[in-house]
């Protein structure tokens, strides 16, 4: 036998235990080498979040709404004839701190503007979560760097492997740098990659305009339990915002320029859990006694200000009252790895009820909601719940 025929058949040999230890029979279809090795997802392109279509201000409703989207109804312009489900996310809490789980919906129940509604829906965290993670990249807090990478490690690793994570980074503009995705893998590269180390050579942190985009852009069509982490130190400048309170407002007309109202009520339209991260001091009187004693008022006011406080921080405190969010400060924690672990055990633990208001139709606007928590075998003597405490009815959805 020559040599080459002899090299052919050990080939030939060598190929037919290689098909053996796949499992593969002869006939069939032959798998190409780089599936067999897939590696995980390309890193996509950042995309800059806001470039849609230019909003538009309802002179009625005084909403920002996409041009030749849906109206409100045209006799007098203010009743929605469409009934959608309201979703409330609670967290329910032992005395000794920690997170009470296993409850069901007969201990829960749920008012609207002091008015009680059935409960139509009820999750204990069985569906997955849409988590975005938003980071201010702006030079005033970038030496958080490597701290909010390992932060974001803590947070994927107290959630589910179902939920879904999103990260956004901003300083002058918004860019997404994940979509929502359940690859873990994928998210490590991002937190390391270049694109979230990048800092842009301006001075400005838009905060404000990137939690909208982040919301509107990103959380449409999506249901269940949805949460914002936003990391900042507080200073926005894209608003505007002043030790007037009516800065925070829409200007005059139908001026189309986003304003602090309007992120209120993109975040209480949708639903959004918000969990915020200031990276600055907490301010001495702004105990959460105070803040739990000024649930009901707009917290910048001149008395706020007597007090010490800066105003860019109690935007972040009015911003989390009027959404029922949470706020944390860094450096009473000097840990962020801590705070985003603490923050992804409560979204892990949360309950989400859902109903149908019994008003039926109701005018756009904020609506009250109480939830109250029902005695049962379950339930700790002491316990208490943590939810959102208004709701915005959108003329447009």
């Amino acid at each position: 036998m020559s040599r080459r025929f002899r090299f052919a058949g050990l080939a030939a040999l060598a190929a037919l235990f290689a098909l053996q230890a796949s499992g593969a029979r002869p006939g069939d279809r032959p798998v190409p080498f780089p599936a067999r090795q897939k590696k995980s997802q390309k890193l996509p392109r950042p995309r800059a979040l806001g470039h849609g279509p230019a909003l538009e201000r309802d002179p009625a409703s005084g909403e920002l709404h996409a041009p030749g989207g849906d109206s409100p109804t045209p006799s007098k312009g203010t009743i929605r004839s469409r009934v959608s489900l309201v979703e409330v996310a609670c967290t329910v809490t032992a005395p000794d701190g920690t997170q009470v789980r296993g409850l069901n919906r007969n201990n829960f129940r749920i008012f609207e503007d002091g008015a009680p509604q059935e409960i139509a829906s009820f999750d204990a965290s069985a569906t997955p979560a849409s988590i975005a993670l938003v980071m201010d990249a702006s030079p005033s807090i970038y030496r958080e760097l490597a701290d909010m990478r390992g932060a974001a490690r803590a947070l994927a690793e107290n959630l589910s492997p179902a939920d879904e994570i999103a990260v956004v980074s901003f300083s002058a503009q918004a860019h997404l740098l994940l979509p929502f995705s359940t690859n873990r893998s994928l998210l490590d590269r991002v937190i390391e990659s270049k694109y979230l180390a990048r800092v842009e050579d301006s001075s400005e942190s838009r905060i404000y305009e990137s939690v909208f985009y982040t919301a509107r852009d990103l959380f449409i069509g999506r249901t269940g339990r949805k949460a914002i982490v936003l990391l900042t130190d507080g200073q926005d400048s894209g608003l505007g915002l002043t030790w007037d309170p009516r800065s925070a407002q829409p200007g005059s007309g139908a001026s189309p320029r986003l304003a602090f109202d309007d992120v209120a009520r993109e975040l209480g339209a949708d639903g959004i859990a918000l969990f915020i991260v200031s990276t600055e001091n907490r301010p001495r009187a702004m105990t959460p006694e105070w803040l739990a004693a000024h649930r009901g008022v707009m917290l910048v006011n001149q008395a706020s200000r007597r007090l010490g406080m800066p105003n860019y921080t109690l935007y972040l405190a009015e911003l989390a009252r009027r959404v029922g969010g949470q706020l944390y400060f860094l450096r009473e924690t000097g840990n962020l790895t801590a705070i985003y672990r603490r923050i992804a055990l409560a979204i892990s633990a949360q309950y989400t009820l859902g109903y149908y208001p019994s008003a039926g139709t109701a005018r756009p606007g904020w609506r009250s909601l109480r939830v109250e928590l029902v005695p049962g075998a379950n339930l700790p003597s002491g316990a208490k719940i943590t939810n959102r405490r208004s709701y915005y009815v959108s003329a447009f959805r």
